[in-house]
Order: structure tokens, then sequence, then C-alpha cells
């Protein structure tokens, strides 16, 4: 089963950090991996200026990859999130990146493409 890197940078801002849930869904030409919740355990995630990595195993290899999708998933209370980008290192070991520099509120899910 492939295995993908994926590394999220929150932003330096002041109340850039969120506790709210975080899910990733990646999207090649081959196929979309199922969302996986990007969560290390007792750990602080997606603290303000922190780059947090994470290993996503899907069940078929999905080719090329085009895109990513970011879901923010209210945990406690609803807090905004800013996300500087996602990297994700492939199982060939190829590096993409996928710039976002803007800030995620509510629950919604964002589209990321290479930058």
């Amino acid at each position: 089963m492939p295995s993908y890197t994926v590394t999220v940078a929150t932003g330096s801002q002041w109340f850039a950090g969120t506790d709210d849930y975080v899910y990733l869904t990646l999207q090649g030409t081959s196929g979309c991996s199922e969302r996986h919740l990007l969560d290390k355990p007792f750990y602080n995630d997606f603290e303000r200026g922190a780059v947090d990595s994470y290993d996503v195993t899907v069940e078929e290899d999905l080719g090329e990859i085009q895109l990513i999708k970011i879901e923010k998933r209210k945990y406690w209370y609803q807090d905004d999130w800013y996300l500087k980008y996602v990297t994700v290192k492939t199982p060939v070991g190829d590096y993409l990146e996928f710039p976002c520099y803007r800030w995620i509120t509510d629950e919604k899910e964002v589209v990321l493409r290479d930058g």
C-alpha cells in the first residue's frame, strides 16, 4: 500500500492555530484517497507557527497527484486557522507543494492545486 508524507504549515500570526479536526483527501490521475484525519495522538496539532508531518497510507496508487482537499470541522468551539501550505512527498520521492496562504473559517472544504 502506497504511503504519502503530508506536511502542513500553520501561519505565525496571532490566533493562526486551530484545535478543530483537519481532514485531507488526495486526488490523483488514477483515483482519489479516502478522507484522512490528520492527528497525532497526545500531540497538539496545528499550533501557531508549527510545521506538522503525517503519514497517509492509501489502498492503491493514485497516480500523479493533481489536487488536495482540506476540510476543517469543529472540535469544541469554532476557531479560524491560517494555513500557509501543504507539501506531499509521494511514494516515489517526488515533492509537491500546495500553497494556500489564507484563513480557513467555518466548516468548509478547501481545494488546493499544485503550486
